[in-house]
């Protein structure tokens, strides 16, 4: 069955992501041509050897999850409404009830989201273990482990795709900002916070940090490559950035290299590529001593 044009807005979106993501092909340039990542990495269909399978498999769990977690974040739709009335009425019982019978669920969805991020943070740290270990060249890991590989991109894949959607979503800030003045509230009058007890004020302070930060996956994995850098001191530090500015490197070879380019069986892992490009040239921004964005980096 044809499938229906796409669009003319998102097609327009899509053509002005590509646009802006440009300059930061380059931003690796120096790095990206010392690490001869000259070779296709199937995105689309690379399969684990028995050796990957046990890493693979934990990961798996993981962006499986990651998948639910993007749909119940596209269909979010907030309590913005009862919380309107809520402030409006403050002295109606009734429309005060309503507007915490709204919240309530959305808090706990929001702590699934947040407890993901953690879930999200070990997967990224089993990849590296693997990915930066000594014995083979960030090329040849990556290249030799190409299931691994697209796990570890399809991770940054999601942490963007979710980071957009949030940035998007003012609700979510909102309905947290209302749980939290509720409960206080609460508990200044002596009433019971029972049903509000599955996230309790050290959770809650964690979540207000997490969802205060513009980009809170990217933040997450961000600080969990610095910290698996600094957890690992026997890994040298190279490791770990030569492994990052090497996925940098396939992704500009593959949508530079038209013979490579021609293997995708979907216009979508173009911009798969570009997504990873950018998530991994953000990672390295926190890893490297020097960082990614200096002068000689040659960004227009």
């Amino acid at each position: 069955m044809q499938q229906p044009a796409r669009p003319q807005a998102a097609a327009s979106a899509d053509c002005r992501y590509q646009r802006s993501m440009g300059n930061l092909i380059k931003v690796l340039t120096r790095d990206i041509d010392n690490n001869g990542g000259n070779f296709f990495l199937d995105f689309e269909n690379a399969q684990p050897s028995l050796a990957e399978t046990d890493v693979w498999d934990e990961v798996n769990k993981v962006l499986t999850e990651a998948q639910v977690v993007l749909e119940d974040l596209q269909t979010y739709r907030g309590a913005g409404e009862e919380i309107r009335q809520a402030i409006q009425s403050p002295g109606v019982a009734g429309v005060q009830e309503k507007a915490w019978s709204a919240v309530l669920p959305l808090v706990v969805k929001l702590k699934t989201f947040y407890e993901f991020s953690q879930k999200l943070e070990s997967a990224l740290r089993r990849l590296l273990d693997v990915l930066t270990s000594a014995g083979s060249s960030p090329t040849q890991h990556l290249e030799q482990k190409q299931a691994l590989a697209r796990q570890f991109a399809h991770i940054l894949h999601f942490t963007l795709r979710f980071d957009e959607l949030k940035m998007t979503n003012p609700a979510i800030q909102n309905d947290f900002s209302y749980y939290r003045r509720t409960i206080s509230r609460m508990r200044i009058n002596n009433l019971s916070t029972e049903e509000g007890s599955e996230v309790n004020n050290e959770l809650a302070n964690r979540m207000s940090l997490f969802y205060a930060d513009a980009t809170p996956m990217l933040k997450t994995l961000s600080d969990a490559t610095t910290k698996f850098v600094s957890d690992n001191p026997d890994v040298p530090i190279e490791n770990t950035t030569h492994c990052l500015s090497t996925m940098a490197s396939v992704c500009k070879v593959m949508l530079e290299t038209p013979e490579y380019r021609s293997r995708f069986t979907s216009e979508e892992t173009v911009l798969f590529c570009l997504r990873v490009m950018v998530g991994v040239i953000i990672l390295y921004d926190h890893v490297h001593p020097a960082g990614a964005f200096v002068k000689t980096s040659n960004i227009d």
